[in-house]
């Protein structure tokens, strides 16, 4: 069975997703920012802090190789980790990677009422946050549309919507799982 891969930017939705669609198959479920602060015993925010974008990615890299060769697992990636070396790539060579669509009105809204503390969105406000993340979702949007599929997440306002969006998921790829 192939590893279940869900990429997108940060707060679109991914790990609330993937703890759902790893339950639902079986799958213990991983998020690569928390499995890389386990395995460093140090928050994010520390190791962009200590190492600054470069160090932490990697890092990332480094954990991502790490956690890929686990079996049967959802894995929800960090919002920028399809985006440096050749990782999405590797993303669709080691499994089935789900792009979770979001608009940048839903992920400040989602920023809104995260409670993780997001180093490179830190001093921002406003206009001025939303402005950061629609730069940043078009420069990035080339790698996040090279998973081999693809699902808009900006209805995801309540457990029976994310019920319904895994639902759809495992229908569309019930034959790569």
């Amino acid at each position: 069975m192939k590893n279940l891969i869900l990429i997108g930017y940060m707060c679109a939705g991914k790990s609330t997703v993937g703890k759902s669609l790893g339950k639902r198959l079986g799958r213990q479920f991983y998020d690569l920012d928390w499995y890389i602060e386990e395995r460093y015993r140090k928050r994010i925010s520390d190791i962009f802090a200590e190492k600054g974008e470069d160090g932490f990615r990697q890092i990332e890299y480094k954990m991502l190789h790490e956690v890929a060769e686990f079996e049967d697992i959802v894995l929800s990636c960090g919002g920028g980790t399809p985006c440096f070396y050749d990782n999405m790539d590797y993303l669709n060579r080691i499994g089935t990677t789900i792009f979770l669509n979001a608009s940048p009105d839903t992920i400040v809204e989602h920023l809104k009422i995260s409670r993780t503390v997001r180093p490179l969105l830190q001093g921002k406000s406003g206009e001025e946050l939303r402005s950061y993340i629609a730069g940043q979702l078009q420069g990035r949007m080339r790698f996040y549309e090279q998973a081999q599929y693809i699902f808009d997440v900006n209805i995801l306002d309540g457990y029976d919507k994310i019920d319904l969006l895994i639902t759809q998921i495992l229908e569309t790829i019930k034959d790569k799982t």
